[in-house]
């Protein structure tokens, strides 16, 4: 992965949460994304939107550092991600709420714990975990089911979880790839409510999806990529993808920007000295590379049991956890108003 040396001159505003400033990724020899430049401001909600192939999710892992953009300047929250130092990616994305298509939960850990981690990396007191994560789960409509382990929910409760880990930590930016993907449509429509109630809250949402039913239910900002640009841009649109699109073929249009002479001032490792190159992406090592990054997203598949977490299972960590085993700390979490106050008034409907 190459690292990008383009200088930004973009000038950005207090208002800013996102800012895509004429950002070209190219990915095993083939660019995903050209010259994309968008804004997108703190509080909003939007969707982006488009064919498989156009971009959406090489977008996504840009806006989390997973990429470095080959060219251009990608900010989020005032950080420049093409020059952010590897050491401050674990801190950045802590700013961060992020949701899959697949959940990607603990299996071998309860729904109290799934939630609970995210806290737990971030080194929250025992006591505030006992009390937020407990109210986030009534949040979300799964106060019942703290003691289940994934395998026993339904897609839509197991997405609700991931909702619940997203958003316990009050992110200042929420990012979706696919979230309703697994889902029926009633249960896409109650993920959706819950976004939007996020957002209500101040958190800026982004959701990258083909649903157009969803979209087009919701009447908010739609941006439209194909072929690894913005086709259009609109406020309250609706989505409709137009069968002509088909798949992205990017190699093809990579042999057509080479022919013209489009990529002539890209970066080229022999431009850097060992400590900047980062390798190709054929050798990249997403866990390896990110071994800093305290999540429980990238590391679903290599920590799925209770004994891979034996550093968060000391006495004060699970001091609150342990008197949550009665249905006395539910009735006292119900009736904290304080804590439930900073997730709104939103009643989850069965």
């Amino acid at each position: 992965m190459k690292k990008n040396n383009s200088r930004s001159t973009v000038k950005l505003q207090d208002d800013d949460a996102i800012v895509l400033d004429n950002v070209t990724h190219i990915y095993t020899n083939a660019p995903v994304l050209k010259n994309v430049s968008l804004r997108i401001k703190r509080g909003e909600f939007v969707f982006i939107v488009g064919v498989s192939g156009s971009g959406k999710s090489t977008l996504i892992k840009l806006l989390l550092r997973e990429l470095v953009a080959t060219k251009g300047g990608v900010y989020v929250l005032g950080e420049n991600l093409s020059t952010m130092k590897h050491r401050r990616v674990p801190a950045f994305r802590r700013r961060l709420g992020v949701v899959f298509q697949d959940f990607r939960l603990l299996k071998d850990m309860n729904v109290y714990d799934n939630v609970a981690f995210a806290q737990r990396v971030t080194q929250v007191p025992s006591r505030n975990i006992a009390k937020s994560v407990p109210a986030i789960l009534k949040y979300v409509g799964l106060a019942g089911k703290y003691r289940a382990k994934p395998r026993h929910l339904s897609g839509g409760e197991q997405q609700r979880v991931a909702l619940a880990r997203a958003f316990v930590n009050q992110p200042e930016i929420l990012l979706c790839d696919e979230p309703t993907g697994n889902l029926d449509p009633a249960n896409s429509q109650e993920i959706m409510r819950l976004l939007e109630k996020f957002n209500e809250r101040g958190t800026t949402v982004v959701v990258v999806t083909h649903n157009k039913e969803i979209v087009n239910q919701m009447h908010k900002r739609v941006i439209v990529l194909h072929k690894g640009v913005i086709e259009s841009d609109v406020e309250s649109g609706e989505y409709e993808p137009k069968e002509e699109y088909g798949t992205y073929d990017a190699a093809e249009d990579y042999r057509s920007l080479l022919e013209n002479g489009d990529l002539e001032d890209f970066a080229d490792p022999d431009d850097y000295g060992e400590d900047d190159y980062y390798g190709e992406a054929d050798d990249f090592d997403e866990t390896e590379s990110y071994e800093n990054y305290e999540s429980p997203e990238e590391y679903d598949e290599d920590y799925e049991s209770p004994e891979d977490y034996e550093d968060y299972e000391s006495p004060e960590d699970y001091e609150a956890y342990a008197d949550y085993g009665d249905d006395k700390a539910a009735q006292t979490y119900e009736e904290d108003d304080d804590t439930l106050e900073k997730y709104g008034d939103y009643e989850y409907e069965n």
